[in-house]
């Protein structure tokens, strides 16, 4: 039996007015990168990464929870409520648990809505930070789908979720993390990533800000898999040349959930990232 060296804790913090009770994981110690999930999933999308030494070994990582996902539960009265992520809003969740947690000057490394968010705050709040790694990330993707299937009293959304994000995990994805990356969405509370997705593909602001973001000050390295069909290589290439300085990796085997589907993968690219912040 072993015990792993990530450990949990919740932290309030005052959204939109009211407190929401976040729960956040961390793992290692030195400079702090704080890591953010996909839609529509939770912090356990970077277990990998948090219990490698050689990536824990200088850095302390801490994932956590957005509000109404994995541990973060939706604030109370919220149960007549629609949820819909806004830009406003995520970037107020992370800048407060930046307070609260008191980190000076983090690497802020988020996925898929998390990359997004990442490279508005390279643009928005750059002083806050000590670099972006944005995976899966670029400007903007309208959906290719129809997001109301994944809240009707006719389907399981979660299941829908899982369905649909399964076609972006790389056939070379081992069966085992495929699986494990499909049950976090099944997870999902009711509406969650249709909340989540309403963002995603509904709010293009970052297109007119790409020319804000200062490399110099702050380094930006994308990260994107060629099995993703939500945001492509050509997408976060378009991204990249948008923003003077970027720098950009395509992994040839990895899909959209590079550090769950594939985190063996994913290390190399990840490891390197982290080599660029510096």
């Amino acid at each position: 039996m072993s015990i792993e060296p990530i450990t949990g804790r919740y932290v309030t913090l005052q959204l939109g007015g009211r407190p929401h009770r976040i729960y956040f994981e961390e793992a290692g110690s030195g400079r702090p990168v704080l890591c953010l999930h996909t839609a529509g999933a939770h912090s356990a999308q970077w277990r990998h990464l948090m219990n490698d030494a050689d990536v824990t070994g200088g850095h302390r990582l801490i994932a956590f929870d957005m509000p109404w996902h994995g541990k973060s539960l939706p604030p109370e009265g919220s149960e007549t409520e629609e949820y819909l992520l806004t830009t406003e809003a995520y970037i107020e969740t992370v800048l407060a648990l930046i307070d609260a947690l008191e980190l000076e000057a983090p690497v802020l490394a988020g996925c898929s809505m998390g990359g997004r968010i990442a490279l508005q705050l390279a643009a928005l709040h750059p002083e806050r930070f000590a670099g972006f790694i944005a995976i899966e990330a670029s400007d903007f993707q309208p959906a290719w789908y129809d997001i109301d299937w994944f809240h009707r009293p006719d389907a399981h959304g979660g299941e829908m979720g899982a369905a649909l994000v399964s076609a972006n995990i790389s056939p070379h994805a081992p069966a085992a993390e495929r699986w494990n990356t499909l049950w976090m969405f099944m997870q999902s509370g009711p509406g969650v990533f249709r909340g989540d997705l309403s963002f995603y593909t509904q709010d293009d602001s970052l297109i007119g800000r790409l020319g804000q973001i200062d490399t110099a000050r702050t380094p930006v390295h994308i990260i994107v898999g060629a099995y993703d069909l939500t945001c492509t290589p050509e997408d976060a290439r378009r991204t990249a040349e948008a923003i003077p300085g970027a720098t950009l990796a395509v992994m040839d085997e990895l899909g959209h959930f590079p550090m769950s589907e594939h985190p063996e993968g994913f290390r190399p690219f990840f490891l390197e990232a982290l080599d660029k912040m510096r």
